[in-house]
């Protein structure tokens, strides 16, 4: 998978490309320490894969991130944590945390590699094709899945697409987020950020930013924030 780093620090830089160095699946094409340059590299090269620093002079990799095709999958790289959820609002597929850890790094770069594969299949005629009170039918793969709504862990928004993850299957449809949350109960589904949607009976713990389930660490969106917890978490507290 061809990848490149931009960031404005040379150290960090080199720290990428170090960890880049111990995947056989990711080829550096290019290192960068300005947008511009990402800019017209891009224009002239295929990236699958942009390795993107948050706090950059002049641009943030966020508003950054908005500029570059959406076939280029983004991964953040940030040493604020408090960045993190942000990076979700312009469907990052992950964040990591400077200094990287190696093993944080490759479970990374196995979610791009997972949603290469999905993105990869023919997923242009990947629809809802029918909702039921219980579950929805929905094609993809060339097949139609019925989907009931008990067994989904989460839903994630990628652009135009959402990927919706259930305890032994992951599907990608061609449809946004917005309106197959629309489609969703209420009582059962609520959107935590731009790019999450969750089931709550599958919440194993939260904290103040993060909802986690089973491995997944999904983002807090701060639009979203009040909402959730004054809804799924307070009021189930206070009711047991």
């Amino acid at each position: 998978m061809n990848c490149i780093i931009l960031d404005d620090e040379p150290l960090a830089r080199e720290a990428i490309e170090m960890l880049i160095n111990q995947n056989d699946d990711l080829d550096l094409i290019g290192s960068f320490n300005s947008p511009e340059a990402v800019t017209n590299f891009i224009e002239r090269n295929t990236v699958e894969l942009i390795f993107l620093d948050i706090q950059m002079p002049g641009i943030s990799g966020i508003e950054f991130s908005r500029t570059i095709p959406k076939e280029t999958f983004v991964i953040f790289t940030t040493a604020y944590s408090e960045f993190a959820t942000e990076s979700y609002e312009v469907y990052a597929i992950d964040y990591l945390i400077k200094p990287v850890k190696l093993e944080r790094f490759q479970k990374a770069v196995e979610k791009v590699r997972t949603y290469s594969k999905l993105f990869k299949a023919d997923y242009a005629d990947n629809n809802i094709e029918q909702v039921a009170d219980t579950f929805f039918f929905v094609k993809a793969e060339r097949r139609i899945f019925k989907v009931y709504f008990d067994n989904i862990l989460f839903i994630q928004g990628l652009k135009d697409y959402v990927v919706m993850h259930t305890d032994n299957q992951k599907l990608i449809t061609a449809i946004n987020i917005k309106t197959i949350y629309d489609q969703l109960p209420k009582n059962m589904f609520v959107r935590v950020s731009k790019s999450y949607i969750i089931n709550v009976k599958y919440i194993d713990s939260v904290d103040n930013n993060t909802v986690y389930i089973g491995t997944n660490e999904i983002p807090i969106g701060s639009i979203y924030k009040d909402f959730f917890f004054s809804e799924f978490v307070t009021k189930k507290i206070v009711n047991r």
